[in-house]
């Protein structure tokens, strides 16, 4: 298992990788991050609110299921926002240059470190 810095770190190597970080959904709570780009202090609040509307929808709708990530598009950047599977209450928010990145090996990345992550 990978600790919070070195799954970071492993984020970072792929091509188009802007920035990224770990947050505590519970608080709003950046609890590390690596890169530039994105203020991922205002982030980090911001998406929480993005997170928790997501579960409290599919609870409202009754569906049995988890989230795999929320990918929201914008002109010049992917931002992947992938709940923990293993450690309650924690997502990897993750940024990439829409110029140099490839989505479908970023949601690979970010599946692969967030299976091996550890805190």
């Amino acid at each position: 298992m990978a600790n919070l810095n070195e799954s970071l770190q492993d984020l970072m190597t792929l091509d188009g990788a802007l920035c990224a970080a770990v947050v505590d959904y519970n608080s709003g709570m950046l609890l590390g991050s690596v890169g530039s780009g994105v203020d991922l202090e205002l982030a980090a609040a911001g998406n929480t609110e993005v997170v928790r509307a997501k579960i409290k929808t599919m609870k409202l709708l009754g569906l049995n299921d988890s989230i795999e990530d929320i990918l929201i598009t914008l002109g010049k950047q992917y931002h992947i926002l992938r709940p923990a599977e293993k450690i309650n209450g924690i997502f990897i928010y993750y940024v990439l240059d829409t110029g140099r990145a490839n989505l479908a090996l970023a949601r690979r990345k970010v599946a692969d470190v967030e299976s091996k992550m550890a805190m």
